[in-house]
């Protein structure tokens, strides 16, 4: 490949190395420049241009970056579209990464240009969430080196096992001094913790904490006839402590083996794994009691995912395996993630959701029905699942409507009186708003569904204020979206901003702030602003769910 400098008369079919503004025309890099490119360099008095030029026997990186995504895209995933070099892996169910980690090193040794990121193996991963992206560095590579890559991706490098539902049981024992209320909270979190993976808890009882207590609320296959649970877990008032303990010896005198006790996980590590015939019995400790993530979440996401759960397995848990001193690790309710560590940005989410619809013809769209939930609503979820520093959601038009439609998030509802003079408006009710703390505002649309906490993680990652790249915004097919996140400097000249405009004059005039972040997918693009935009996304929607039904 060709790297250099070319006359621009003579630079049609090159690819531009270097984002470059012609006139009013900005062309990015990677841009393939044609007549009408070179015609307004050349208005411009732009000369020269640094440019690349694909050679015989090499593969555009957006090409090679698509044919390895498809290759690598095993059951339950599939390639996004190829962008800046970049291919998103998209889980299309709900379950956990099975990888070959052998693979996925060798496939990073054939070429430094060509690279493949992943997830940590068994990692819980959501639909729609990016669990791999293959990433052409340079802009195109070698035909053989992507071959070789390809020979490698079809050997079956990663998949999701998708999470089945299961039936689960919960057998609490108690002491003398154990609070009921205790009990009641154990339930409640268990519950919660059984959502996330698509399970449900069928049965609750509790029983005194003794071998004959444990062992009359396990499943018999001597006296029962069909297995009524999938799983059972048995928390005590004691922590197990040995495998000759109250709760192991029931199992076993019920006729179960106990597969391994202890974990290298912390919490969780007096978590015990058993078998009663085909069915898992998992003895947790007193700390599962806590809706953080535990290390019983582990063994029951591989349990829910179809993947047997060996001695073996546990053992090697150990890597990753310290939770209790990660204050970024997530509780099972994205709701009440713990706060961010100190060394993540203080970044705020303003929802701007004052506007009053005039384009639905009478409806507030923000308050449209988006799969069970207000359109809006779903926005803020998700600006709240992602662990930011706060969220603010500006209301105006129909604000009672929009407040009420925020009951029980953690937000704070910022009225702007004068919503009707136009978004600007808002954006400056938002920012007021803000702790003097706050290092930087994502600015999200209140109008767009597909919004994500991944895709705001994406955004935070980017933000690099101390590089002087305090301005992201998420990309896809080459056009820009929403969110967008805006550093703390900009915020005079936000402030200064009247009717009804939004930032986006702002970003243009500062341009060497900005950093672009491949969305994936169309979600930065698409916003309900009509009432047939409303229609075919949950047209859309609808056949994407009777697709995931067959």
């Amino acid at each position: 490949m060709y790297l250099g400098w070319r006359p621009t008369k003579l630079a049609r079919g090159a690819l531009l190395v270097h984002s470059t503004n012609a006139g009013k025309l900005r062309l990015k890099k990677g841009h393939k420049l044609g007549d009408d490119d070179v015609a307004a360099l050349l208005a411009a008095d732009i000369e020269n241009v640094f440019v690349a030029e694909i050679a015989a026997g090499e593969v555009p990186e957006n090409d090679a970056a698509r044919r390895l995504a498809e290759a690598l895209a095993g059951p339950n995933l599939r390639p996004g579209n190829a962008g800046t070099g970049r291919c998103n892996l998209y889980a299309d169910r709900a379950g956990i990464l099975v990888l070959d980690a052998d693979a996925v090193h060798r496939f990073n040794s054939v070429d430094e240009g060509i690279t493949l990121a992943t997830m940590a193996p068994y990692d819980a991963v959501s639909a729609r969430q990016i669990p791999a992206t293959v990433k052409i560095i340079p802009f195109a590579v070698p035909a053989a080196s992507v071959d070789r890559c390809l020979d490698i991706a079809r050997g079956g490098v990663v998949r999701v096992a998708p999470f089945r539902p299961l039936r689960v049981a919960l057998v609490q024992t108690r002491l003398p001094g154990l609070k009921p209320e205790l009990l009641e909270k154990t339930v409640e979190v268990t519950r919660a913790r059984l959502e996330l993976i698509g399970s449900t808890l069928v049965k609750h009882t509790v029983c005194d904490h003794t071998v004959p207590g444990v062992a009359a609320n396990l499943w018999k296959p001597a006296e029962w006839g069909g297995m009524p649970y999938d799983v059972i877990l048995v928390l005590g008032a004691s922590a197990i402590v040995d495998r000759r303990d109250v709760i192991p010896e029931a199992i076993e005198w019920t006729g179960g083996k106990i597969v391994h006790f202890g974990m290298p996980v912390d919490p969780g590590n007096l978590t015990l794994v058993a078998r009663i015939g085909p069915m898992y019995v998992l003895g947790v400790p007193g700390s599962a009691r806590s809706p953080r993530l535990h290390g019983s979440d582990y063994i029951l996401q591989r349990i829910a995912a179809g993947l047997e759960v060996t001695a073996s397995d546990i053992m090697r848990m150990g890597v990753g395996g310290l939770l209790k001193e990660l204050p970024s690790r997530p509780m099972p309710r994205a709701r009440a993630a713990p706060a961010p560590a100190a060394t993540v940005p203080r970044i705020a989410a303003i929802v701007l959701a004052a506007g009053r619809s005039t384009r639905m013809r009478g409806a507030n769209k923000l308050l449209a029905d988006i799969e069970g939930s207000p359109l809006v609503r779903r926005v803020a979820e998700a600006a709240c699942a992602a662990g930011l520093a706060e969220v603010a959601v500006v209301t105006g038009h129909e604000r009672a409507k929009i407040d009420a439609a925020m009951f029980g998030l953690p937000v704070r509802l910022v009225h702007n009186p004068r919503f009707a003079d136009g978004m600007s408006t808002s954006l400056k009710a938002g920012v007021r708003s803000l702790g003097a703390d706050v290092e930087g505002a994502l600015f999200c649309l209140g109008d767009m569904p597909g919004i994500d906490a991944a895709l705001i993680a994406r955004l935070v990652a980017a933000f690099a204020p101390d590089k002087g790249k305090d301005i992201v915004i998420p990309v896809s097919g080459g056009r820009r979206g929403n969110p967008v996140l805006i550093g703390k400097r900009h915020f005079p000249a936000i402030m200064k901003l009247r009717g009804d405009v939004g930032a986006r004059e702002l970003i243009q005039a500062r341009a060497e702030a900005v950093t672009e972040v491949e969305a994936g997918g169309d979600a930065a693009l698409v916003d309900l602003d009509t009432p047939e935009a409303l229609a075919e996304y949950r047209s859309r929607r609808a056949a994407e769910s009777d697709c995931g039904r067959h």
